[in-house]
């Protein structure tokens, strides 16, 4: 029996949507998934360079170095401005409880290692809720805030806290993904002054993100 133009035509129009769907569907996946590159490289013993982001002085802290003070003097702040400089970097934000379980370890940390940035990135919060945060910890080092999510998804954030160890040559040498205790901070620390990768491994808790 042959089928009406109208049914026929109905069920082209059922299959075409179908289709989107399923297009629409890979698309959100793939936009959202997470980027490994830098674990990948670290999983294999490589180094990999750090993404570049330019975000917005939050904090100066304290007796941070020339170099801070050369890159922050304009408000802003290039990631590559602080190459020549052994880095730790916290992805944090104040509504992160895991983030308040590390603060003073990492605090206590950055007065004890001379010759080593402290740089936290508080991410998706509120400019004055992260200002509390930094005064409730008494936190002296430097920080600077991304008020949305792209420098977490270059990074490959899944969730905050995380830490990321970056030698003077701007390259990727360790990663911990959660809490750091205080041998991951002691490890990391060391291979960003040496240069030499460490790794990535699982911290403490964590809370996810966007």
């Amino acid at each position: 029996m042959t089928r009406s133009p109208a049914r026929r035509a109905l069920r082209i129009a059922g299959v075409l949507a179908a289709v989107a769907f399923v297009a629409l569907l890979v698309y959100g996946l793939t936009s959202k998934a997470t980027n490994s590159t830098i674990d990948d490289a670290l999983s294999r013993g490589e180094a990999v360079p750090a993404p570049g982001f330019t975000l917005s002085k939050l904090a100066d802290g304290r007796d941070a170095g020339a170099a801070w003070s050369r890159a922050a003097a304009d408000g802003d702040v290039a990631l590559r401005e602080l190459r020549g400089t052994p880095l730790v970097l916290n992805f944090w934000a104040s509504w992160c409880d895991p983030c308040r379980a590390e603060a003073k370890l990492l605090e206590s940390t950055w007065k004890r290692q001379p010759g080593v940035l402290f740089l936290g990135l508080d991410a998706q919060d509120a400019r004055e809720d992260a200002g509390d945060f930094i005064s409730q910890f008494g936190l002296t080092f430097p920080h600077v805030r991304d008020p949305g999510n792209d420098t977490q998804r270059a990074w490959g954030v899944t969730g905050l806290p995380e830490t990321y160890f970056i030698a003077a040559d701007g390259r990727v040498v360790g990663h911990v993904i959660g809490t750091v205790d205080e041998q991951q901070l002691a490890e990391g620390i060391a291979a960003a002054k040496a240069g030499k990768p460490v790794g990535a491994e699982e911290g403490g808790e964590q809370r996810p993100v966007g």
